[in-house]
């Protein structure tokens, strides 16, 4: 009669067990996936960024913070992985943003400066035609 309740508890001790080794790490699959995805943005805002200087400072902040990301998750500490995480996607984010709107308006300023010269010339162009 004993061996029955012996196997019937059996499920439950592998249910203890799983759930104390789940616990023992701290730092979780979504973590760990999480700063895996602020390496990939680091990472596309570098090449993004290259050699300018618009977003440089954000895109070595976004670097300084995957650094912190990872040695917290070798840590297994889970806050401050997820933390530092977040702040290089969003400071890769800002990198991209800044260098994206430094070419943009590199390009708008050229635009105008076209702009210009055409009009000179064709001011010129009309008064040379009137002499």
């Amino acid at each position: 009669m004993r061996t029955p309740n012996f196997r019937a508890g059996l499920p439950l001790l592998g249910v203890l067990a799983f759930g104390v080794l789940a616990g023992c790490s701290s730092v979780s699959e979504v973590t760990k996936e999480r700063v895996a995805r602020s390496e990939t943005s680091t990472q596309q805002a570098e090449q993004t960024v290259g050699r300018s200087e618009a977003g440089a400072v954000e895109l070595q902040r976004a670097k300084d913070h995957l650094d912190q990301a990872k040695a917290a998750l070798k840590k297994d500490n889970s806050r401050q992985a997820e933390r530092h995480a977040q702040l290089a996607q969003l400071d890769a984010e800002l990198a991209v943003a800044k260098s994206q709107s430094a070419a943009a308006r590199k390009a708008a300023d050229e635009l105008m400066a076209s702009i210009q010269t055409l009009r000179q010339e064709a001011a010129r162009g009309v008064v040379a035609s009137d002499e």
